[in-house]
């Protein structure tokens, strides 16, 4: 079947052979639906988009054909209007992994080009079914050409034409998944490792105020992802919540050291940005304590891998002696408390499984922190006894470490009994053989005494109130800035 279509496509034009061949894979695709739930990408599709799509030769001695800028801007147009028309969602799926997942050939170079300007072209049109089958892309594809997509995006949108991020900003409102992957892959681009991966302004900017704005946002891919323990490696993670506590410890640090390369200008005003975010992230681990607590996954199931927490700690602690704390004492502690607070809530809403041994061993080597010195060192927890919880992992870390038991009432005192009366003297009975002496009057009895008011009881002493990170409570703590 496929060797017939690709004869009929080799007497058409580039763009109407691309055309017809996403004609001739709709119907492909969705006659498999019939039988399985999923299709089943075979290499002779795959081939056809390679020759067709991508302009890649089958004959390795053939050139490879090149569009002009004229018909890949209609080609792109071909491919927006197929995924927005199409209304089944596996084939429209199946028919953009085919399109763009990487095969480890030469026509991987065309994919990734063709994709970034699609994907481009969708947030400037609001193509919502293409920004989807990206998200899922981004889900499902290596981190390493994620990384080359959001570069892509942020390129356009942040660079080429001065004031385009606010159409990048308004994808939020449309397609939040796709807006979570593309944090997640923005996260991992940019590291913070060097001064040129610190994340520009105006994207940081967009981010925080997607994030402070619903806090829900960094879960929507977890929330939608079947439950697994096991993250593929190599792929970015379910969520960007590492990647944004990463931003939020190393960020004070890292604009201390671009400082200090520039002469000792001034740091800017990501900073506030930055602790914004800050709360945020705490805010949206509160939202997935919730999750986890409905599912039973309470303590059995980790969004923040121990792992990944290693390179960070020991990153910070390669900038805490780089810079010394002489030139930067209010910017380590300042990073030291932001990552305290942030093993602090992980720990206690489930985002985070480690034994408290190993997050004293691993953060030994930092420079003291109060905060942290309090995170690690709490008194001994009992073992839970809720069955889903597992009891080599200490959760709460922050209950009742943080807490201080209420104190019992007083008790009320007993009233005093009344006293009973004495009973009045019984007259002497006559003894035999004498006369009967004249009885005694009786004396009267005594007046019961009155008895004593109810002493009142004393109004229980308030209690010092427990941090409790529960869903539906306020915050109890402010980030540090």
């Amino acid at each position: 079947m496929m060797s017939d279509i690709r004869h009929s496509l080799l007497r058409r034009d580039a763009l109407s052979a691309a055309k017809e061949l996403l004609y001739h894979l709709d119907i492909y695709f969705s006659s498999q639906l019939q039988n399985a739930p999923v299709p089943m990408v075979e290499k002779g599709p795959i081939e056809l988009l390679e020759e067709f799509v991508f302009q890649v030769p089958r004959d390795r001695g053939s050139h490879s054909k090149r569009l002009t800028a004229m018909q890949e801007l209609q080609l792109l147009d071909i491919l927006c209007n197929y995924f927005q028309d199409q209304t089944k969602e596996p084939v429209r799926q199946v028919i953009f992994s085919s399109l763009f997942s990487p095969q480890g050939n030469k026509a991987d170079e065309q994919r990734m080009a063709l994709l970034g300007k699609l994907t481009s072209m969708a947030v400037a049109v609001c193509r919502v079914p293409v920004l989807e089958c990206a998200a899922s892309w981004l889900q499902r594809t290596p981190d390493v050409y994620c990384v080359r997509l959001a570069k892509t995006l942020v390129g356009d949108y942040c660079g080429l034409v001065p004031g385009s991020i606010q159409t990048l900003k308004q994808i939020f409102n449309v397609s939040p998944r796709f807006c979570c992957q593309f944090i997640t892959a923005v996260a991992a681009l940019y590291d913070m490792s060097t001064e040129e991966l610190i994340p520009p302004h105006h994207l940081l900017e967009m981010i925080v105020s997607w994030v402070f704005e619903d806090p829900r946002l960094i879960l929507i891919t977890f929330l939608n992802t079947p439950i697994s323990a096991n993250l593929p490696i190599g792929f970015l993670d379910f969520s960007p919540l590492m990647g944004l506590v990463r931003w939020c410890v190393i960020a004070p640090l890292a604009y201390r050291r671009k400082q200090k390369a520039a002469g000792g200008g001034p740091i800017g005003e990501d900073q506030n940005l930055y602790s914004k975010l800050h709360l945020s992230v705490l805010q949206g681990l509160m939202v997935l304590q919730t999750h986890l607590t409905e599912k039973s996954l309470y303590g059995r199931l980790a969004l923040i891998l121990f792992e990944q927490l290693v390179p960070l700690v020991e990153e910070l602690g390669q900038l805490c002696e780089e810079l010394n704390p002489l030139n930067a004492e209010q910017e380590m502690e300042l990073a030291l408390d932001r990552l305290a607070q942030a093993l602090q809530v992980s720990m206690a809403t489930g985002a985070l499984l480690c034994t408290r041994d190993d997050l004293r061993n691993l953060c030994s080597r930092l420079p003291h922190n109060n905060l942290m010195q309090l995170v690690v060192s709490g008194p001994v927890q009992p073992q839970p006894t809720h069955p889903t919880l597992t009891p080599a992992y200490y959760p709460h870390i922050h209950t009742p470490p943080l807490g201080y038991p209420t104190l019992p009432t007083h008790a009320a005192l007993p009233a005093h009994t009344s006293l009973p009366a004495h009973a009045a003297l019984s007259t002497h009975t006559a003894l035999p053989g004498h006369a009967a002496l004249p009885a005694h009057a009786a004396l009267p009895a005594h007046v019961a005494l009155p008895t004593h008011a109810t002493l009142p009881t004393h109004p229980a002493l308030p209690g010092h109130p427990v941090q409790t990170f529960m869903p539906g409570m306020t915050f109890p703590f402010r980030p540090m800035r």
